[in-house]
């Protein structure tokens, strides 16, 4: 990735119309569960987003593996799409605006009360 790259974000663009194109071959119920996930997914994105691509990927995989075995979403995801997504974001490490916002308001309010 070159830095014109990283600062217009083409390549996560490329990276995304892949993840599209994959999953328009997945049946019609894996395909509304992963526009759910995406939905679910961006609010624990970090302002650029690239800390999500790793996991989008491996979902999107787990979604195309599963499809094939022939099991259903609620089998493989459950019937908290948005409780897997909280999960499955924090075992990655991403935190979300609000996380981040708290810790920087934390850290302010602390340096002022001089502890």
């Amino acid at each position: 990735m070159n830095f014109y790259e990283k600062i217009t974000g083409s390549d996560m663009t490329k990276e995304l119309k892949a993840f599209e194109s994959r999953a328009k071959n997945l049946p019609a119920d894996y395909q509304a569960a992963w526009e759910k996930i995406k939905a679910n997914l961006w609010v624990h994105s970090d302002f650029t987003g690239r800390n999500l691509m790793p996991i989008l990927d491996g979902v999107l995989g787990l979604l195309e593996e599963t499809a094939a075995d022939g099991q259903s979403v609620p089998e493989v995801l459950g019937d908290d799409i948005e409780g897997f997504c909280s999960a499955l974001a924090g075992e990655e490490g991403a935190k979300s605006f609000r996380d981040k916002w708290r810790e920087q308001l934390n850290k302010n309010i602390t340096k002022k009360l001089g502890k």
